[in-house]
């Protein structure tokens, strides 16, 4: 068998990767299980990449704890990661009186929170902030902001990566049991692209399974929660429209809403998302991310009710992304984390990390750290590097001066791959050769926005199998949009010569 590890996370969320990244500062033997061949490709990355300021959650529990101290943790956070994120605060608008008994309600939960800042504002403060704006009474909140959300995970996963945390990608997790004598797990797991199964054992098992974690605990013997998944679906506007938006504008929220209403939302890389619409969805639908008709079209219909100067070709593409709530559909709403050791020693579980998971991330995992640290010995590393090394970033977004230089030192810095975004080949080569070792077309999508302008790939994608092709010896079924389930390529046109797989 193999080495006994200290601890082991399943799931490769940005909570999963979070926690990685902080047990990393520590000597212990870590290892993280994920079923997909990349992390964050779930929840993760299927969100709206608002930074929360705590406004909407009850007092005292811990969602309202961790959403603000994870806000306040964002700043350095992203410093040491180089990931993008801005500041811009967010308006909660009131649009008729009905409306203002609930924002009250959560200016008055900002002010038992402790969130920093906020004001209420009418009509003409809000449009000094956002012109044009319609409400009768607003809660300002300065500290909300945007990240991208696959940015984040990506980077604390590759910076755990970096400080000695084994990452054993497409491998799902279909058994786990504890010796009691021993005071072993011992783990199971199916290899997704070949079949093939292992096992590890560790002292520390921590369930941050996201949809599937009440299915981990399950079989560990723990049947007291159940995931519902809640689908929201969104619609990416083109960048024509950056800085049509100056700061996030979201409604006020019904008490028993499953999300907080459709909105717009600006991006950190220019695009405005429309959604999240919010609708609980079959079980055995977890991972059915498709988009519906209906859905987009009141999506579209809310989106120029909005922004009346939008034309049918502002519309680039539509996604959704699966919440895994605690409260049923007859319920609603929101309950608050699950963040425990269970009644098994050292079986450490999270569920219902939604809504604001990626902005409490951070201190989830202080959280989760804090809990290891009462059943193992935290000593610290004589060397953990915080900051993530080399040029992480746009190229395109540098000063001219500076890209002549790069392109002088790395030529392929000057070669254009992606048109739309202005992505280097350089910049696509960093992406297939990222630390994890992932290369799908997902995984360089994220990595490098490649694929994600107004043509979605339609030029930049054939240019990136091809570079896979020459230049890494990828077969044409080697090919894989998002997993090893999702093929590119099924066949040739015609056989023979170098095309033949």
């Amino acid at each position: 068998m193999d080495e006994i590890y200290d601890v082991i996370i399943v799931g490769a969320g940005v909570v999963g990767c979070a926690i990685a990244r902080e047990l990393a500062r520590y000597e212990l033997k870590t290892g993280v299980l994920e079923k997909e061949p990349d992390v964050g490709l779930g929840t993760s990355c299927r969100n709206s990449g608002v930074i929360h300021s705590g406004i909407n959650y009850k007092p005292g529990t811990a969602r309202a704890r961790l959403d603000v101290m994870g806000n306040a943790m964002m700043d350095e956070l992203r410093a040491q990661l180089k990931v993008p994120l801005k500041r811009i605060g967010k308006l909660t608008v009131a649009l008729t009186k009905d409306d203002i008994p609930g924002l009250r309600k959560q200016h008055e939960q900002g002010v038992a929170n402790g969130v920093p800042g906020m004001e209420m504002l009418d009509n003409e403060a809000m449009r000094r902030i956002q012109p044009g704006i319609e409400g009768i009474l607003g809660l300002w909140t300065p500290s909300s902001g945007i990240i991208s959300p696959y940015g984040l995970t990506i980077a604390l996963a590759e910076n755990a990566r970096a400080n000695g945390v084994d990452f054993r990608l497409n491998h799902k997790v279909t058994g786990a049991a504890r010796n009691d004598e021993k005071n072993i797990f011992t783990v199971s797991a199916t290899d997704t692209r070949t079949g093939g199964s292992m096992t590890v054992r560790t002292r520390i098992l921590i369930n941050s399974g996201g949809l599937h974690s009440d299915e981990l605990s399950r079989v560990m013997g723990i049947d007291d929660g159940v995931i519902w998944a809640c689908r929201g679906e969104y619609y990416v506007l083109d960048k024509r429209l950056d800085g049509t938006l100056k700061t996030l504008i979201y409604p006020v929220p019904g008490p028993n809403d499953p999300g907080l209403g459709i909105h717009l939302t600006p991006t950190v890389d220019g695009n405005i998302l429309i959604g999240p619409s919010a609708a609980y969805i079959p079980d055995e639908d977890r991972e059915d991310y498709r988009a519906t008709a209906h859905v987009m079209e009141d999506l579209r219909r809310e989106g120029l009710r909005l922004l009346p100067e939008l034309t049918t070709s502002d519309f680039i593409r539509n996604f959704s992304g699966n919440r895994p709530k605690q409260t049923p559909p007859e319920v609603g709403g929101y309950a608050d984390f699950t963040i425990e050791e269970t009644k098994i020693p050292g079986f450490i579980r999270l569920q219902g990390i939604e809504s604001p998971g990626l902005t409490s991330s951070p201190a989830i995992a202080i959280e989760v750290r804090n809990i290891v640290g009462r059943l193992a010995e935290l000593k610290k590393r004589a060397r953990f590097e915080e900051n993530r090394p080399g040029f992480v970033g746009r190229f395109s977004a540098l000063p001219r001066e500076q890209r002549m230089d790069m392109i002088k030192d790395e030529p392929e810095y000057g070669e254009i791959i992606c048109r739309c975004e202005q992505i280097t080949k350089k910049e696509i080569r960093d992406a297939i050769e990222n630390p994890l070792g992932s290369r799908t077309m997902m995984s360089v999508k994220y990595r490098a926005r490649a694929m994600m302008g107004r043509c979605q790939g339609g030029f930049c994608a054939p240019r990136i199998v091809r570079i896979l092709r020459d230049e890494y010896g990828y077969k044409p079924n080697d090919c894989m949009m998002r997993s090893w389930r999702s093929p590119m390529f099924t066949g040739n046109v015609r056989t023979g010569g170098d095309n033949e797989s």
